[in-house]
């Protein structure tokens, strides 16, 4: 067959078409894998903020809620529990909260709240991840006489005071954390989130 009897437009139209059905096999096959790298619901409803009641906390209770997997302390403080921040910020390591990505912004005080008699903490010691204990008991034979109260890791020994400052000379190196949460209302929190949702 010679050059000149090809029909060239049957040609164009073949290799569009061979074309064509090409990338849609790459893209149907490509798909369900692009579709598995997003999160599940289940996942997401994980990450997702949790409201919380404190106008049924009393004064010096501790709730305990689930964030992304992990235990969240919200603590209604008593005026006695905000007096002690102020005696124990001699012996914490970074008593005005100046170390970055331990709290938001907000909470960088002495207090590390929003509001100063309700705390919220994540409750994993940051040595390695054990859960400390409320210890709200004063000046325990354990922990020695200037114990004002506030929270011991039974594993290593870690103390931390009634706002999550880890003391000195401990295996913990920073302060608890505090997780992003904001006020809906005077008696709910939104734990996980810094802002009203839409």
């Amino acid at each position: 067959m010679s050059e000149s009897t090809v029909d060239k437009g049957k040609r164009r139209f073949l290799v569009a078409t061979t074309s064509a059905a090409g990338g849609l096999a790459t893209v149907g096959a490509a798909a369900p894998f692009l579709l598995s790298l997003q999160p599940s619901e289940r996942a997401k409803a994980m990450g997702a903020p949790v409201e919380f009641d404190i106008g049924k906390l009393e004064a010096g209770a501790l709730a305990t809620v689930e964030w992304r997997g992990q235990v969240v302390w919200v603590m209604k403080r008593t005026p006695e529990m905000l007096a002690s921040l102020k005696k124990t910020a001699g012996v914490v390591n970074d008593p005005e909260s100046k170390n970055k990505g331990q709290q938001p912004d907000y909470a960088r005080n002495e207090w590390r709240s929003i509001k100063p008699e309700i705390l919220v903490l994540v409750g994993i010691c940051t040595h390695l991840g054990c859960s400390p204990t409320k210890r709200t008991d004063l000046a325990p034979a354990d922990l020695g006489a200037d114990w004002m109260g506030g929270f011991f890791c039974p594993c290593h020994g870690s103390k931390f005071d009634l706002a999550g400052r880890v003391y000195k000379n401990v295996p913990a190196p920073t302060n608890l954390v505090v997780p992003p949460h904001a006020y809906l209302s005077d008696t709910r929190i939104l734990i996980g989130a810094d802002t009203k949702p839409a």
